[in-house]
């Protein structure tokens, strides 16, 4: 099988020091990327996330404050990063939950503007779950008859994923050979922030998904309740949803 493919795709996996998209860091990036004609590039990368590891998430992926110690910052290798993923869709094991927003959040603070939103987004994790309901693990056994060696290091996690959904369009006549249809089908909401604090409704309006204006028009908000928009900006949420909110905001400010 091979991908059907208009763009160039980019699969990754990230490890970090926690699963908190708004506060933790990453500590190693492995990306493979797939070009249409089917050639192959892969790089992997530790990274210093200027912040002490803490000892449980150590114990997942084996990555400890002495192994990034000399490492580079992400600030200092983030223009790279963008470069070669430039132009391409994106895919990954739980990527549109986690690692697209973590990653889009180290972005944002290394100040390099990467604009995400005219990407693609396949989330085998999803398409796997809608599936068979089952982890990376199990999916590689699953789907390729192969045991995962070295589960929780981005490299092993990342070609896995590449080659699971590989057997997944194989395995399920269903699923369209084409990126366009994968990242739709592997889509929960259709988020406005990579977060999914705010999503589209069926009528392509940006509506809340939290709190107490949930389901409620963003754009409505923000005229009824204009206090709500400082609370998020000075809230716990993170980097990528606040610019996202404040474009909206700016948008309807210009249209009136």
């Amino acid at each position: 099988m091979k991908l059907n493919l208009k763009n160039p795709i980019v699969f990754f996996d990230l490890e970090t020091t926690g699963t908190n998209i708004n506060s933790d860091r990453i500590v190693e990036i492995c990306y493979l990327k797939v070009y249409p004609n089917g050639n192959e590039e892969s790089k992997t990368m530790r990274i210093n996330p200027e912040m002490p590891i803490p000892a449980e998430a150590s114990a997942v992926h084996g990555i400890y404050d002495a192994d990034i110690a000399d490492c580079p910052t992400f600030k200092e290798v983030a223009r790279n990063i963008a470069n070669d993923i430039e132009g391409c869709d994106l895919a990954g094991f739980n990527s549109n939950r986690f690692d697209i927003p973590v990653l889009a959040e180290e972005f944002l603070r290394a100040g390099v503007d990467i604009d995400m939103s005219r990407r693609k987004f396949v989330d085998v994790q999803v398409i796997f779950h809608k599936m068979e309901q089952r982890t990376l693990s199990a999916a590689y056994k699953f789907y390729c008859g192969k045991n995962l060696e070295d589960a929780h290091t981005a490299e092993a996690d990342t070609r896995a994923t590449y080659e699971v959904l590989m057997s997944q369009l194989d395995r399920y006549p269903e699923l369209q050979n084409d990126v366009a249809f994968l990242a739709d089908y592997s889509s929960f909401n259709k988020n406005v922030d990579f977060a999914g604090r705010m999503v589209y409704d069926e009528k392509g309006v940006e509506v809340f998904n939290f709190g107490k204006y949930k389901g409620m028009s963003v754009s409505d908000v923000l005229k009824r309740d204009p206090g709500y928009y400082s609370w998020i900006l000075n809230s716990d949420f993170t980097l990528n949803t606040k610019a996202t909110l404040t474009r909206i905001r700016l948008r309807e400010i210009t249209q009136k």
